[in-house]
């Protein structure tokens, strides 16, 4: 028996469990399977968000697109999101200062902002209907950033004109009904459906000529001067000039083992309570800790509180997952602790591979020692924002054009 050769992303168990999404399926499960060689302007590799968003950008600038995915479209890491749409970086303003230099945080701040903006715009453009509400985030002291800290962190935002304010305790309890002396009152975030923009977002690119395969698994990746050549384990080869991984959690191995240490994919575990719009807090706002682990908290269309966090370093899928009672426990135990008028016990839940990086960014670009191919590395909890820079940075490089805030997104070489 002939073996197949091994694919050229990492396969990961990426989630188990209900999350809070519908599962919907549609004309995206009808498509024809890849049956010929393709060739086109770029291979978008990956059908979850981040992908979706690359190729949104790509069929903008007038390029010729095809995407594969080994599963199918919002079948990954996308559907175990809670796509918390923010600016913040996980690294506060004051922290990436100190790794990164003054200047460059400010850039990497303001760049998640515009970013945020165009992902809202792209969802109005395209009238997809995947729940997008604007909210604000309230930022809450803990273990990273205390009350004094808190007050550092948004004189340095309120300094270069970011949309963050420090609100007492008596504003704090107001806006959400909890009681801790202080918080940072952020504007310009907001919350979807990250399946339904997904999948929206990929039946759009449908509709303006790409084209769209799954399940397709690649195996041989060869980037030449004139090209890249990638051929499936089915022996079918697509031609194009680029190729885009957009694979999320499952590398690449043309990476090699990561260089830096700072780059390494941890378990992350979600809950979500059973509708209750009533029990609320006044202002819907998106919650978020400086705490590490941290908790993050939004509400759904329906009603539902989703909470996350507790992350801790594991990948093995099976201890991951054996955790997730345990786990659920301790979120329902954190939720009734922060929003005593709240229902916290969990009706679903779930668990998933969750990226860290040691400045909070993604990396976004070529992968070194190679020809026309490139990757996007999300890591954090703003997954969904970098997914928008990467489709305005790729969108630049890919069509000969610099990227001015290239330095802040390296891709890390090999070992």
């Amino acid at each position: 028996m002939a073996t197949v050769p091994a694919s050229v992303t990492i396969h990961r168990d990426l989630r188990t469990g209900t999350p809070v999404w519908p599962r919907r399926r549609g004309a995206l499960e009808r498509l024809p399977a890849l049956a010929a060689d393709v060739r086109c302007d770029v291979v978008v590799v990956g059908g979850g968000i981040t992908g979706a968003l690359v190729a949104d950008g790509l069929l903008r600038a007038g390029l010729t697109v095809a995407a594969v995915d080994r599963r199918g479209w919002a079948r990954g890491s996308t559907a175990a999101s809670t796509a918390l749409l923010q600016f913040e970086i996980d690294q506060p303003l004051i922290h990436l200062s100190a790794k990164l230099g003054r200047a460059a945080a400010v850039r990497a701040y303001t760049r998640s902002v515009t970013a945020v903006d165009y992902l809202r715009g792209r969802i109005v453009d395209l009238g997809l209907r995947c729940g997008l509400r604007t909210r604000h985030a309230v930022y809450l002291p803990g273990n990273v950033l205390d009350a004094r800290g808190l007050a550092a962190e948004a004189a340095a935002r309120d300094a270069v004109g970011l949309r963050s304010e420090l609100i007492d305790r008596a504003r704090l309890r107001a806006l959400t009904t909890i009681d801790r002396p202080a918080a940072i009152w952020s504007a310009g975030a907001a919350e979807v459906d990250p399946v339904a923009l997904c999948r929206g977002l990929w039946r759009s690119a449908l509709a303006r000529g790409a084209r769209l395969f799954a399940p397709v698994d690649v195996v041989d990746v060869d980037g030449h001067r004139a090209g890249v050549t990638l051929t499936t384990a089915a022996g079918h080869v697509l031609r194009a000039r680029d190729v885009v991984f957009a694979t999320g959690y499952e590398l690449v191995r043309l990476l090699g083992p990561i260089r830096s240490p700072a780059h390494r994919v941890v378990s992350s575990w979600v809950m979500a309570t059973a509708p209750q719009p009533r029990r609320l807090w006044p202002s819907r706002c998106l919650i978020w800790e400086a705490a590490d682990p941290y908790l993050y908290l939004r509400t759904t269309t329906d009603g539902r509180v989703v909470v996350g966090g507790l992350d801790a370093e594991l990948a093995d899928p099976r201890r991951r997952d054996a955790l997730i009672p345990r786990k659920t426990r301790g979120l329902e135990r954190k939720l009734a602790a922060l929003l005593p008028g709240v229902d916290a016990r969990a009706e679903l839940a779930w668990a998933g591979c969750f990226g860290e990086s040691g400045t909070g960014l993604p990396a976004i670009g070529r992968i070194p020692g190679t020809r026309h191919c490139h990757v996007v590395m999300g890591f954090g909890g703003n997954g969904i924002t970098f997914a928008a820079v990467a489709a305005q940075y790729l969108q630049r490089t890919l069509t000969g054009l610099r990227d001015d805030d290239e330095d802040l997104f390296p891709v890390p070489g090999r070992a």
